[in-house]
C-alpha cells in the first residue's frame, strides 16, 4: 500500500525519487564504503550535468534514467530490515488491550495508577457505548 502513488508527481519530485533509489540501487551493488562514494559522486555528477531547462528534454532524460536504473537494477537489493521486504518485517506483534484484564493482582498492583486510570477509562468507555447505542438487552445477553 506504501507504494501506491497518491497524486501525480512533478517532473522534480520523479526526478529526486530516481536519484534516491540509483544510490540505492549502488548500495546494494558495491558494499565497500569507499567505492560506494565514489560511485555516488559520479551519479551525482551525471545527474547535475543533465540538468536541463526544457521539460520535453527533461522527460526524456528522465525516461532513459528509469530505464537504465531498470536494466542496472540489483538481482538481490539490500532491504532495511523493518521495510516491506526486509527480514523483520511485520514482527514486532502489538497485544491487543484486552490481555491486560487477564493480568494477575499482584502483577497489577506493580502499576496501581495505571490500572486504576485504566479501570476509569473503560467504565468511560462503557457509559459513552451506552449513551450512543444504548443499554444491552438482558435477553439477548443469555446463550443461544
Amino acid at each position: 500500500m506504501a507504494q501506491v502513488p497518491l497524486a501525480i508527481a512533478s517532473h522534480k519530485r520523479q526526478v529526486c525519487s530516481l536519484y534516491k533509489r540509483a544510490l540505492r540501487n549502488l548500495e546494494a551493488w558495491y558494499d565497500r564504503r569507499n567505492v560506494y562514494r565514489y560511485r555516488a559522486v559520479q551519479l551525482r555528477a551525471r545527474f547535475d550535468e543533465n540538468r536541463c531547462k526544457d521539460l520535453g528534454e527533461g522527460i526524456r532524460l528522465l525516461a532513459c534514467g528509469q530505464r537504465e536504473l531498470f536494466e542496472t537494477k540489483h538481482f538481490q537489493p539490500r532491504n532495511f530490515a523493518n521495510s516491506s521486504g526486509g527480514c523483520a518485517y511485520e514482527r514486532e506483534v502489538i497485544p491487543p488491550d484486552w490481555l491486560l484484564d487477564y493480568w494477575h493482582p499482584l502483577e497489577k498492583a506493580q502499576y496501581p495508577e495505571y490500572f486504576a486510570k485504566r479501570e476509569q477509562r473503560k467504565k468511560e468507555y462503557v457509559t459513552w457505548w451506552e449513551k450512543q447505542y444504548g443499554k444491552p438487552d438482558p435477553k439477548d445477553l443469555g446463550h443461544h
